[in-house]
């Protein structure tokens, strides 16, 4: 048998182990708490690596290693440390307060907090919470899906559409038969998985590149290519300044974490809060080495396409493939290189998997519980909750095989956006629900819809001017949130002495 075929059984065996945990857990859902939250039941170390690996997503296998080799060190590291202090931000700050708190008001999805944070018995906040989420979170969960598409696509030379619907079919069937706990324990296996690929590629790239010493001299060949305040790219050699403005917007991208209901219903669903401190020491350790671990391999591939071990990419979109490539290369050097190589790309799968997962049982949940239930008021009984959660699962993947049905669509341009949209519309009323006692309903609702629209507005309107306007828009929307919840919070009438209370009795 030829590589490929040792490759795809790799990939195979992985993929039907995902289905057997989602049928292992299948019969452990008797409501809707159980499917969306796992019930509460998680242990530290599976809340720790399935949070940080719903996170990544295909980004930490392919969108900072193509970064880091085609243009340099800066605008990768940058978003690198980032996201590092945003992911410990988060750990530190609202885990705790957030599961204590979302337990206190019998909360299991993020719209379900905010509402119930409120009081809000008009159904707004909750309906524009789950809008939000559907209106971000279906491409974000297409953008997933694409990617696996992509990937067997140029692995195997088969149809993209054929390939994209395999792979949704996998991760719709562990969601709608596991729910919340089968895609924990598959994204705890699958950050294990994504750990192997990277070390595998580093240790092989190294060694194919002509060594350390090897990838080292070949990067300084290039200027600014490790620099953290210039700009470059491979195909010019002309580097470019990368000052305050620059750092400062990617360095923005950590603010995202705040907002982002995949990683937030983590918190809430930890068995004992007081666990929460091992999570975040583990998650964050992972997340810092996996991370920087991602941006060398990049520049190992830079060099390994040098000595011509591997092609040559001419843009940065081409070299997210740069694992891909390296792991074929891997492949072909005999029957265990090759296991190895389809264990690679199994990590590549996994860190799509594990992200589009908790995304797609984030947005069915705002379908099913927030929209049908919370809103319209939908009586069901359990098992009817059930099945309408199973078929929402199903729903929204349909809608995301759709919107990814475009073989040339941009992942990455999609992840950013919907980043900045979470993170805008979602992380400023997080914050302030969490900690400020004179934020009100209104002030929830103006945080709300102000993130939201100013990430729109910033992105096609304002951006696009350039110059000193080309932030990510991640950055000025979440400002414009903050500055509309507590403006309209005091300029309306202070909470009710009930919600008062209850704030000071969930504690520090």
């Amino acid at each position: 048998m030829n590589a490929s075929i040792y490759i795809l059984i790799s990939i195979i065996v992985y993929l039907l182990g995902m289905l057997a945990i989602g049928a292992f857990y299948s019969k452990r859902n008797n409501s809707s708490a159980d499917f969306y939250l796992g019930g509460r039941k998680l242990g530290p170390i599976v809340v720790a690596l399935s949070t940080e690996a719903s996170d990544m997503s295909s980004w930490l296998l392919m969108g900072v290693p193509g970064l880091a080799y085609f243009c340099g060190l800066a605008d990768a590291a940058w978003t690198v440390i980032g996201l590092a202090v945003g992911t410990y931000l988060n750990w530190l700050i609202v885990a705790k307060r957030l599961r204590r708190y979302s337990v206190k008001v019998d909360a299991i999805t993020i719209p379900d907090f905010f509402a119930h944070r409120f009081r809000d018995k008009s159904g707004l906040i909750e309906g524009i919470a789950a809008l939000i989420i559907i209106v971000f979170f279906v491409p974000y969960t297409a953008s997933g899906f694409a990617a696996c598409g992509k990937l067997f696509t140029n692995l195997f030379d088969v149809d993209y559409m054929a390939a994209m619907l395999v792979s949704a079919a996998v991760i719709v069937g562990y969601c709608a038969m596991g729910g919340f706990m089968a895609a924990s324990v598959t994204s705890l296996i699958q950050s294990i998985v994504m750990t192997v690929a990277l070390v595998v590629i580093l240790l092989f790239g190294i060694n194919a590149a002509g060594g350390w010493a090897a990838v080292m001299e070949n990067a300084r060949s290039i200027p600014g290519y490790l620099s953290m305040t210039a700009s470059t790219s491979i195909s010019s050699a002309v580097p470019g300044k990368y000052g305050f403005l620059s750092i400062v917007s990617t360095l923005a991208w950590g603010l995202g974490y705040f907002g982002m209901p995949h990683i937030l219903n983590h918190f809430m669903a930890i068995k004992d809060e007081e666990k929460l401190k091992i999570s975040r020491r583990v998650g964050e350790t992972w997340v810092v080495i996996s991370m920087t671990v991602a941006i060398i391999v990049g520049i190992v591939g830079f060099a390994m396409s040098r000595v011509g071990a591997i092609t040559t990419f001419e843009s940065a979109s081409a070299a997210e493939a740069v694992i891909v490539h390296i792991a074929s290369l891997l492949g072909q050097n005999g029957v265990l290189a090759a296991l190895l190589a389809g264990l690679v790309l199994a990590g590549i799968l996994a860190s799509t998997m594990s992200t589009a997962d908790a995304q797609l049982l984030a947005a069915a949940s705002a379908i099913s519980h927030n929209l049908l239930q919370g809103v319209f008021h939908l009586k069901l009984s359990n098992k009817q909750e059930m099945f309408i959660a199973r078929v929402t699962v199903l729903a929204v993947a349909v809608l995301g095989v759709l919107f990814a049905r475009d073989p040339g669509s941009s992942v990455f341009g999609i992840v950013s956006f919907a980043w900045a949209g979470f993170g805008a519309a979602f992380g400023p009323v997080m914050l302030f629900a969490l900690f400020w006692k004179r934020c009100n309903r209104y002030g929830a609702l103006a945080g709300l819809v102000t993130g939201g629209a100013v990430v729109f507005i910033w992105k096609y309107l304002v951006r696009p001017l350039g110059g000193a306007w080309n932030i990510y828009e991640l950055l000025p929307a979440f400002i414009a949130a903050c500055i509309a919840i507590v403006a309209v919070s005091l300029l309306t009438p202070a909470p009710e002495k009930a919600i008062i209370e209850e704030f000071e009795s969930v504690g520090k």
